[in-house]
Order: structure tokens, then C-alpha cells, then sequence
């Protein structure tokens, strides 16, 4: 199912790197960026690795953190530039500074899957009358499941949530009878642990089928207005290096499993291997990130008004380039 959105990113990253190899004047300011420890990193690691060589076509200074408020608060102030942070956050963001950040791509799609040993659950229908187990109580991941369920038509279906991943994890790999809704890679780590546990099915292909082959938006890319104003060019080089660090992720899995270790983003690159493939890495951009982001966002914004920081974005989030 996945294929429908991934196969736009190709085209949309040659689009961006004509953009940018029209330009007249090459832009040499180097551009602060901040991503989050996790699979909304893993697309960058190779543009990462370039630029620790001198290879980028542009200048990067990288900072990765553990939290979310530490990357929101160096985009509020100016301390980075760019940011690939939770598709929520972006909106939130957007609304805290009141319209002065813009969505530049979407960097993942869905990273959840229901794992168990119970062979029986195939699909989300599959869990009318069992129980979940799950993280994210009160966020994103919550009403994700729940609008799945109800889209399902699925009332009774009992939602048991956990502090932590790993927590979960812990349960399943004691007791593989049991259901769990987990993110990558602690699906792929999981699974590993106990060899009684399977991908039932994931979230973003569920999801795909309940919107009519939207993606389930993990991860977005945005940029601070003013630098979007005075350096253009340079952020159009980005998005076109970020596509194409992408496409070295999704290819390269040797090389990018080597780099995720690396970073301490995964532990074993015999899991990163495994897991990146199934962390739905993507670089979507132009009209298909506005359809995409806009849509989830929505449903978002349904469930809990304060997810998206209490209203929508208006057109002038999404970057047309």
C-alpha cells in the first residue's frame, strides 16, 4: 500500500533538484538542523555523514536530541533553522509562533505495527473484542489507533496503555499471546527477542485503506520563515540532499545501518538492517505533502484540538516551492 506515496518521492525530489540547479547564486550559509533520536533522523544520516566530509552540496551544522521541547525551543528562538520533528509538533509550532514556520516535506510515514503471536489478527478488524497494548496515552499514537478502529466500525476493542516502549516490549516477549501496537524499531527488536511474534499488520497500511491511500504521518520537515525568506536556495538544496540521503537510505542498508549505529540511534545494525526498511523513510514534498500532512492533521485535530496546538495551519504552512 505504501508504494502509492513513496513512488511520488522520486519525482519530487528531481523536481526540487532542477529548482536548485537553476540557481544563479549558490547560497553558502550554513543551515542549523535539529531532528528528534529516532527514525525521523534515520533520512538523514547519509547527508549527515557528506557533510561531516566536506561532500554536501550545502553546509549543515546537526543537532540531534532525546526530546521533542529541546528542538521546539531552538526553533522558537532562532537556534536552528530547520527541523524535522513530529507532524503534530509542526503544527503546533506553526501555531505557537503564530505562522512563522512553513512545512518543507514530510520525512516519514507510519512507524506502527500490531505485533503479536496470535496468528488469528491479520488486519485491525482482527481486534474486535481483544485488547491492546499500547503507548501514547492522551497522544498522536492514541488517536491514530482509535481512528482507525472507528473507521472499522470497531467499539470494543480495549486499549491498555504502557508508560514506555519498552515496556510493552517487555510483555510481549514474556507472553506472545498478547496484542501490542508498537513503533519502529522496537517492533523489528521485539520480534527478534521472541521468534513465536509476527507483524499481524501495519498501521500505515490501515490506514492507507481507511483514507483512500493518504500516508499516516509521522514525521515533518519545517523551516523558520525568516531563514525561508533571506536563504531560499539553500533550503531548497536541503530538501533536494534530504531526498536524496533518503534514497541512500532506502538503498544503501549496509552502509545506513553502519551510520544509525553510529549515531546511537539504533544498538546493532543487525536490528537497524531489519527495522529501516519498515520505518517508511520518505521525502514528500509540494502538493502531495500539503494532501497528505493537511489530511492527518485533521484527524488530529478531531480527536484533540489542543494535538495540532489548537487549530489548524492555514495555507501558508505547506511550501510550494
Amino acid at each position: 500500500m505504501k508504494n502509492k506515496i513513496i513512488a511520488t518521492v522520486l519525482s519530487a525530489v528531481m523536481a526540487v533538484g532542477m529548482m536548485a540547479g537553476c540557481a544563479q547564486k549558490k547560497d553558502d550559509t550554513v543551515v542549523r538542523v535539529g531532528s528528534l533520536k529516532g527514525p525521523t533522523t534515520i533520512g538523514i544520516v547519509n547527508l549527515m555523514d557528506k557533510a561531516s566530509k566536506g561532500e554536501s552540496e550545502g553546509k549543515y551544522e546537526f543537532t540531534m536530541a532525546a526530546q521533542a521541547d529541546e528542538i521546539s525551543a531552538k526553533i522558537v528562538s532562532g537556534d536552528l533553522d530547520i527541523a524535522l520533528v513530529p507532524a503534530n509538533l509542526a503544527s503546533v509550532l506553526y501555531n505557537k509562533t503564530e505562522g512563522k514556520v512553513t512545512a518543507i516535506d514530510i520525512n516519514t510515514l507510519g512507524v506502527l505495527s500490531c505485533v503479536t503471536g496470535d496468528t488469528s489478527i491479520k488486519s485491525i478488524k482482527d481486534l474486535a473484542g481483544k485488547k491492546v497494548i499500547t503507548t501514547g496515552q492522551g497522544t498522536t499514537p492514541e488517536y491514530s489507533l482509535r481512528y482507525l478502529l472507528e473507521k472499522n466500525g470497531i467499539t470494543d476493542c480495549e486499549i491498555e496503555f504502557k508508560s514506555e516502549a519498552a515496556e510493552v516490549s517487555a510483555v510481549l516477549t514474556k507472553d506472545p499471546t498478547q496484542i501490542a501496537v508498537l513503533p519502529q524499531p522496537f517492533v523489528t527488536m521485539t520480534c527478534m527477542l521472541n521468534k513465536d511474534l509476527l507483524v499481524a499488520f501495519s498501521l500505515e497500511d490501515e490506514w492507507q485503506k481507511a483514507t483512500d491511500g493518504l500516508g499516516m504521518v509521522t514525521g515533518v520537515t519545517i523551516v523558520r520563515n525568516d531563514f525561508l525568506k533571506d536563504h531560499k536556495e539553500a533550503v531548497k538544496t536541503f530538501i533536494k540532499e534530504h531526498g536524496d540521503s533518503v534514497n541512500a537510505a532506502n538503498s544503501d542498508l549496509d552502509k545506513t545501518s553502519a551510520l544509525v549505529v553510529e549515531k546511537e540511534i539504533i544498538g546493532k545494525e543487525a536490528v537497524a538492517v531489519k527495522a529501516i526498511p519498515e520505518c517508511n523513510i520518505v521525502c514528500i514534498t509540494g502538493d502531495s505533502l500539503k494532501k497528505n500532512l493537511e489530511a492527518y492533521l485533521q484527524v488530529l485535530f478531531n480527536s484533540n484540538p489542543k494535538a495540532v496546538g489548537g487549530k489548524l495551519p492555514g495555507e501558508d504552512f505547506y511550501f510550494k516551492g
